[in-house]
C-alpha cells in the first residue's frame, strides 16, 4: 500500500484517490549513469538541469532490539532539500515493515512549500544485492503530506526469514534515491520546449503511453491510421480506429497533453484496466490485429504487415541422411535473450544457434526413423520497423517466482543485421535492401518485477534530437542518458555530491524493448503527413470539438454572472413517471428545459422566455419552489408572491439557499398553469397535491396530474375528483397512499379517511399514489397487489446471470430477475425452476470474482445468506454474476461430508490413478483408507498409507486414528501407497527417510528447487551410497546412462551437503527427519518432465490484454 503513514481526514482521502486517478503514482526513476569499462576514458555523466538526483544509504545495527514504534534516519540533502527515511521495523499497524521518505524540516519552511520528487526505497540484500526489496513512487510533499511511502514495503517474516540475506548479524541495509524536481519546472511546457505533447497517465497506463508515443512517430503507421474510413462513426463510441485518429491528432495538434480515456473506453476498458499494467508486447499485438482487420478493403490494406512483419524458416537438417525439414513462419516482433548475451547481435546469435537433435532426443524423419539431426531458425526477411523485446523478465524456477533481468545489455544506434556475411538469413532470403537499421525509439522499465513505470526515449527525426517522453512530460535530452544509460547493469558509484554506496547497486532502469527503422525505408516511414491525409470529417469534427471546448470554457468563466434556471412542469413529471426506471418522487430537474440568465436580469425577463418556449401566457404562469425536506426527498413547498416575482433573478435564487453556507447552484422551479379568468391566489387551507396512479395487473405506474385540496377535510373529500383523474367509472373504490419516501428504505403509508390531510401531516408538494381497490380471488391473480408491494419490488430487483462453472459457451448462461431481499433458498429454487431441477438442494453456487472474472476460490454454502443484497457486493462493486454446478446429491448432506481427492502411486512412484473420497467429517484416516481400498480392489492388496505432499516433498503422514475433519486439503496433494514389508519390519539399526528429487541454480548451490515424486526409503545405519545407488535405480526403473549423472545430496532448509560414494548416509540425517523442513536424501539431475507454464506476473488477479471494441 503506498500513501503516508498516518490516516488523513475522509474528505481528503478522497481527494488523494481522485488525483491518483488522474495522473497515478508510478512515476519514473532513473539510477545514476553508468561507469564505463576500465580501458575506456570516463565521461562526466550528463546531468538534467530540471532535476537534482541524490542517494542515501542507511545501516541499522542491533535491529531486532529496537523498541521504538517508528525510528528516523539522519537528515541527508537532495536539491536543498532536507530528506530523511521513516521506518517502523514492527510494522504500522500490519505484519510489514513500513518505509516512507520524510522532509526532514517540514515544520520551518514557508506557508504553501511543495517538493515533488520521483524517489526509489530499497531493503538490502546483502547476500545478493540482485534480490533486494525494492519500491518506487513519485509524491508532491506538502505540509499536509510530508512523508510519503510504502506502509506494506514486505512482510516482515520476509525480513527475519533466515538466509534470506535482508537482516545479517542483526543489520538491516536501506538505500534510498531521491530526485528532487525543481520549483521553477512545475509548469513545463513540453510543446513549446521540444515541439511535441505527451499522455496523461490514467493510473497505470504508463506502459501504453510508451507504446501510442512510439507508433505516433512513425508517421508512416499515423497515416494509415488516419486513413482508415470513419465517417459514419461516433466520437465516444467503441470505435478504435476513430478513437486513435482522434488521440493521434491531439498529439500532432493540441498545445497540452492528451487524455487516453476516449482510447481505452474504445478498447472496451473499465476503470480497474486502467489501474493495471500489462505487457507492452502483448498490447501491441492485440491493437495492431484490431487495426489490421479494420484496414482490410481500404485504402491501407496489409500496412500493418507491411510495416512491422518478418519472416523465419524453421528448419531440421538430418546429419547422416538426406532429409530436411522446412516450415515458414511469420513474426510481428522478436523477443530476445538478455541473460548471458552482452548485446544485440549475441542474442541474434542465440537466434539463430543450431540445436542437435541427438541421444534420447533424436529426430523421427519419414522414412528414415531416428536420426541425428540439426535444428535451427533463420530469418527469410527482415520488415522496414523492427521491434525488439528484450526478456528482461523470466520465470526462476528455483525461486518459483518470477524475477527482472538487470545486466547490462548493450544496443547500437545502428544495427547490421547482414553483419557476418548474413549469417542470420536463409539461402533464399530476400537480398534486395540492406538491413541496416537505425534506433528510432527505446522503452524503458524502472522498477522491478512487482511493478514500476514505463516511459520511452524517441527520435522523431532519426539523425536528430533524442526526447524522453514521461506521461505528459516531453524534454530533450543527450544521446548518451537515451541510449548508453539505459543498457542497466551495475552502478557503484555514488550521487553527486555523495561517498560510493557501500553495495554494488543494480540500476532497475533499463530498456526492454526497442524499436529500428531500416535505412533503405527511412524516406517512406519516416514520412511527412499533410492535411491531405487527414479526412475532412476528422478535422472539422476536432476543429468544432475545440470550439466547443472554447465556448464552454468562456461560460466557464463568465458562470459567475450567470444563473441556470431549471424549470419543470406536468408534462415533464407525465414523461418521466414510470419510464426508465423512475418510480419515485416527482422529476429529475437536469432532464427540464433550462433557461440562463444574467443574475441581475429581472425575474419578468424569465417569464417572457417561457412563454415564448411553451406558450403558456404571462398571466397563466405561476413558480412553486422547491426544498428538501429532512427525509431526503425535493418537494415544492410554497409558491412565489407577486413581490418576489418581481425580483431580480439573483435575489430568487437566494430564496432556496439552504443555508448561508450552502448556497444553491442553480434555480429549480415548478412552472404551474393557471386557467384563463381564476383568480391566481390560492385558497387559505388548500394544499398541492400530486397524484401517481398503479395498475397492479399491468404492474405499471404513472402520473396523472396535480390538484388542489383543503387540508381541513379527509381524503373521502377528493376522492371523486382522483377517481376522476384515473378515468374511474362512477362509484369505483379506490385505495389511496403517501409516497413519503424511497430512501434508505420505502415509507408509503395509507392516507387515513379519519382524518382530515391537516391531521394526517399533508402539505404542499406531497404525493398520493392511487389505485382501483382489489379483493378476493383477484388479489391472489396479482403479483403485487398494492402500492407499497410494487414498489418494495421495484427498488429490490435486480438482474442476476448466472454461468455453468465448467461451461464456456455463453449461450448457456441464465439471466434472472429477482429480489434483492430474496433468501438463499428462494434464490436456487427460482433457478432450479429455471433449469428444469426438481430438487433445488442438487444446485452449489460460487460468486464471481470481480477482478479477475472467474469464480472465487470457495464455493457458497447451503443457506449462506439470508438476503440476496448481502452478497451481492465485493469491494463497494455490484457483483451480479454467480457460477453453478449440479452435484450428485443434496448440498446440506454434502457439506456434512469431508471430500478428499488422492491420488494413488505404485512402488515406482508412479502415478497410476485419482480417487474422490466422502466420508462423514467425524471419521477418521483410517476410514478413508478403507474406502479407497475398496475403490483400488485387487490393485491393493496391501496396507495403505496416505501422505501429504507439498512441492514435492513430503510433509506429513496421516496417522489412522486422524479425524478428516482435522486436515487441511486446500493446497496439499493427498497421496496414497501401499507400505512395503521392509517398513513393517524394520531390523535393528534401521530407519525410514525421505527421498527428494532436485535441481539447483550452479550461481546459487544452496537454492534447490523441488520436482517429481518423493518417496520413502528404508535404510541401515551401516549402509553407505555406494551400497543405496542400486536400491534407487532399481525402485526408480532410471536406466545406467541416465542414472550415472545423477548427483547425491543431504537437503535441509539450511544448506546442502554434497555426499561421495563412501559416506554412511544415515550418519547425515538426524531421527525424524520426515517433516517439510527436515533433513532429506536428495537425487540431483536434470528435470525432463514438463513443466508447467509459468507466471507471467504475480500480481493478484492479472489479467490478459484484451480489447473489447469495434
Amino acid at each position: 500500500m503506498e500513501g503516508p503513514p498516518d490516516g488523513e481526514e475522509e474528505e481528503e482521502e478522497e481527494e488523494e484517490e481522485e488525483e491518483e486517478e488522474e495522473g497515478g503514482l508510478d512515476v519514473p526513476m532513473e539510477g545514476p549513469p553508468d561507469g564505463e569499462e576500465e580501458e575506456e576514458e570516463e565521461e562526466e555523466p550528463v546531468e538534467d538541469p530540471n532535476v537534482a538526483k541524490g542517494g542515501f544509504t542507511w545501516r541499522i545495527p542491533g535491529f531486532n532490539v529496537l523498541k521504538e514504534r517508528k525510528i528516523y534516519s539522519e537528515t541527508f540533502q537532495v536539491g536543498g532539500y532536507q530528506w530523511r527515511v521513516l521506518l517502523f521495523p514492527r510494522g504500522n499497524n500490519c505484519e510489514y515493515l513500513s518505509l516512507y521518505l520524510d522532509v526532514a524540516n517540514a515544520d520551518e519552511l514557508s506557508y504553501g512549500w511543495k517538493h515533488t520528487a520521483q524517489f526509489f526505497l530499497s531493503v538490502v540484500n546483502q547476500l545478493d544485492e540482485k534480490n533486494s526489496a525494492r519500491k518506487e513512487t513519485s509524491h508532491t510533499f506538502n505540509a499536509r503530506e510530508s512523508d510519503w511511502g510504502f506502509t506494506q514495503f514486505m512482510p516482515l517474516g520476509e525480513v527475519h526469514k533466515p538466509g534470506s540475506g535482508f537482516l545479517v548479524d542483526d543489520v538491516l541495509v536501506i538505500h534510498c534515491e531521491v530526485e528532487a524536481l525543481k520549483e521553477e519546472n512545475y509548469l513545463w511546457d513540453s510543446k513549446k520546449e521540444t515541439g511535441c505533447v505527451g499522455l496523461k497517465n490514467q493510473g497505470a497506463t504508463c506502459y501504453m503511453n510508451s507504446l501510442l508515443q512510439t507508433l505516433f512517430h512513425l508517421p508512416k503507421f499515423r497515416k494509415a491510421v488516419y486513413r482508415i474510413p470513419t465517417e459514419d462513426a461516433e466520437p465516444n463510441s467503441k470505435n478504435i480506429p476513430l478513437a486513435l485518429q482522434r488521440l493521434f491528432y491531439k498529439l500532432q495538434f493540441q498545445e497540452t497533453s492528451v487524455a487516453t480515456k476516449e482510447l481505452t473506453r474504445s478498447f472496451g476498458w473499465e476503470a480497474y484496466d486502467s489501474f493495471m499494467q500489462h505487457d507492452v508486447q502483448e498490447l501491441n499485438r492485440v491493437l495492431c490485429e484490431k487495426l489490421e482487420e479494420k484496414m482490410k478493403g481500404t485504402s491501407v490494406d496489409g500496412t500493418i504487415s507491411n510495416l512491422f512483419e518478418g519472416n523465419v524458416m524453421n528448419y531440421i537438417k538430418c546429419v547422416n541422411v538426406d532429409y530436411n525439414s522446412t516450415r515458414k513462419e511469420s513474426f510481428m516482433d522478436l523477443q530476445l535473450d538478455v541473460k548471458g548475451c552482452k548485446n544485440v547481435y549475441d542474442s541474434f546469435d542465440k537466434y539463430v544457434e543450431v540445436e542437435m537433435l541427438d541421444g534420447e532426443n533424436k529426430y523421427r524423419a519419414e522414412g528414415h526413423g531416428l536420426q541425428d539431426a540439426k535444428k535451427g531458425v533463420l530469418f527469410t526477411s527482415f520488415p522496414p520497423v523492427l521491434f525488439l523485446q528484450l526478456k528482461r523478465f523470466e520465470y526462476d524456477f528455483m525461486r518459483d517466482t518470477m524475477v527482472k533481468i538487470n545486466d547490462r545489455y548493450e544496443f547500437p544506434e545502428t544495427l547490421d543485421l547482414d553483419m557476418g556475411n548474413r549469417k542470420f538469413l536463409a539461402a533464399d532470403a530476400d537480398r534486395s535492401k540492406r538491413n541496416t537499421y537505425s534506433l528510432h525509439s527505446v522503452l524503458v522499465h524502472s522498477g522491478g518485477v512487482n511493478g514500476g513505470h514505463y516511459y520511452a526515449f524517441i527520435r522523431p527525426v532519426l539523425d536528430g534530437q533524442w526526447l524522453k517522453f514521461d506521461d505528459e512530460r516531453v524534454s530533450k535530452v543527450p544521446r548518451k542518458v537515451a541510449v548508453d544509460e539505459q543498457f542497466g547493469g551495475s552502478d557503484a558509484k555514488g550521487a553527486k555530491g555523495l561517498p560510493p554506496p557501500s553495495y554494488n547497486f543494480v540500476k532497475f532502469s533499463n530498456a526492454y524493448m526497442l524499436v529500428y527503422v531500416r535505412n533503405d525505408d527511412k524516406g517512406e516511414i519516416m514520412c511527412k503527413i499533410d492535411d491531405s491525409d487527414i479526412a475532412d470529417h476528422l478535422r472539422e469534427g476536432m476543429l468544432q470539438e475545440q470550439l466547443e471546448k472554447e465556448m464552454k470554457r468562456k461560460e466557464k468563466d463568465e458562470a459567475h454572472l450567470f444563473t441556470v434556471i431549471k424549470v419543470a412542469r406536468d408534462e415533464d413529471l407525465a414523461q418521466q413517471i414510470g419510464h426508465d426506471d423512475a418510480w419515485f418522487d416527482l422529476v429529475n430537474h437536469d432532464a427540464c428545459e433550462k433557461f440562463k440568465l444574467q443574475k441581475t436580469a429581472s425575474f419578468s425577463l424569465l417569464k417572457e422566455q417561457v412563454a415564448e418556449k411553451f406558450g403558456v401566457p404571462t398571466d397563466q404562469q405561476r413558480y412553486w419552489l422547491w426544498s428538501r425536506r429532512q427525509n431526503h426527498t425535493y418537494r415544492p413547498t410554497r409558491p412565489l408572491t407577486p413581490a418576489e416575482e418581481a425580483m431580480k433573478i439573483v435575489q430568487v435564487k437566494e430564496l432556496t439557499q439552504y443555508s448561508k453556507n450552502q448556497p444553491a447552484l442553480d434555480l429549480k422551479l415548478l412552472l404551474e398553469r393557471t386557467s384563463p379568468g381564476i383568480p391566481k391566489s390560492i385558497p387559505e387551507n388548500d394544499i398541492l397535491l400530486f397524484v401517481k396512479y398503479y395498475d397492479p395487473h399491468n404492474k405499471t405506474l404513472r402520473y396523472l396530474g396535480h390538484l388542489f385540496a383543503d387540508a381541513q377535510k379527509s381524503i373521502t373529500s377528493i376522492y371523486d375528483r382522483l377517481a376522476q383523474m384515473a378515468g374511474f367509472e362512477p362509484g369505483t373504490q379506490i385505495e389511496v397512499f403517501e409516497e413519503i419516501k424511497f430512501e434508505p428504505t420505502i415509507m408509503c403509508d395509507p392516507v387515513d379517511p379519519a382524518l382530515t390531510l391537516h391531521q394526517g401531516q399533508l402539505e404542499n408538494g406531497d404525493i398520493l399514489c392511487i389505485q382501483r381497490k382489489i379483493m378476493g380471488p383477484e388479489m391472489q391473480a396479482v403479483q403485487y397487489p398494492t402500492v407499497p408491494q410494487f414498489f418494495e419490488y421495484v427498488i429490490n430487483r435486480v438482474k442476476v446471470i448466472f454461468k455453468p462453472i465448467n461451461g464456456t459457451d455463453a449461450s448457456s448462461d441464465l439471466e434472472l430477475e429477482l429480489s434483492k431481499q430474496d433468501s438463499y433458498v428462494q434464490v436456487v429454487e427460482e433457478l432450479a425452476r429455471e433449469l428444469g431441477l426438481g430438487d433445488h438442494r442438487l444446485l452449489r453456487l460460487t460468486k464471481q470474482n470481480v477482478y479477475s472474472g472467474t469464480p472465487a476460490s470457495s464455493a457458497l454454502r447451503y443457506n449462506s445468506f439470508e438476503r440476496l443484497i448481502d452478497i451481492l457486493y465485493q469491494y463497494n462493486q455490484l457483483a451480479t454474476t454467480f457460477y453453478y454446478e449440479i452435484v450428485d446429491m443434496p448440498l446440506p448432506d454434502l457439506e456434512k461430508m469431508k471430500v478428499l481427492t488422492i491420488k494413488y502411486h505404485n512402488q515406482s512412484t508412479e502415478f497410476v490413478s485419482e480417487h474422490e473420497i466422502r466420508v462423514p467429517r467425524d471419521k477418521t484416516i483410517g476410514d478413508v483408507l478403507a474406502l479407497l481400498k475398496e475403490q483400488l480392489g485387487e490393485e491393493a492388496s496391501g496396507e495403505l498409507r496416505l501422505m501429504e505432499v507439498y512441492f514435492s516433498r513430503i510433509s506429513r503422514i496421516f496417522a489412522e486414528t486422524l479425524p478428516v475433519d482435522a486436515m487441511n486439503d486446500q493446497y496439499w496433494t493427498l497421496r496414497a501407497e501401499q507400505i512395503t514389508g521392509e517398513e513393517k519390519e524394520l531390523g535393528q539399526g534401521e530407519r525410514v527417510i525421505q527421498v527428494c528429487h532436485f535441481t539447483r541454480d550452479p550461481a546459487h548451490p544452496q537454492a534447490v528447487q523441488n520436482f517429481g515424486e518423493p518417496f520413502l526409503m528404508v535404510l541401515h545405519e551401516t549402509e553407505t551410497l555406494e551400497d543405496i545407488k542400486p536400491k534407487i535405480q532399481t525402485r526408480l526403473e532410471v536406466k545406467d546412462q541416465q542414472f550415472a549423472k545423477w548427483k547425491f545430496a543431504v537437503v535441509s532448509a539450511s544448506k546442502v551437503e554434497d555426499l561421495e560414494d563412501e559416506d554412511i548416509v544415515l550418519a547425515r540425517i538426524p531421527e525424524e527427519s520426515m517433516g517439510q523442513l527436515d533433513c532429506y536424501l536428495g537425487l540431483e539431475h536434470e528435470d525432463k518432465l514438463p513443466r508447467r507454464n509459468p507466471p507471467t506476473s504475480n500480481r493478484t488477479y492479472e489479467r490478459p490484454v484484451r480489447i473489447f471494441g469495434d
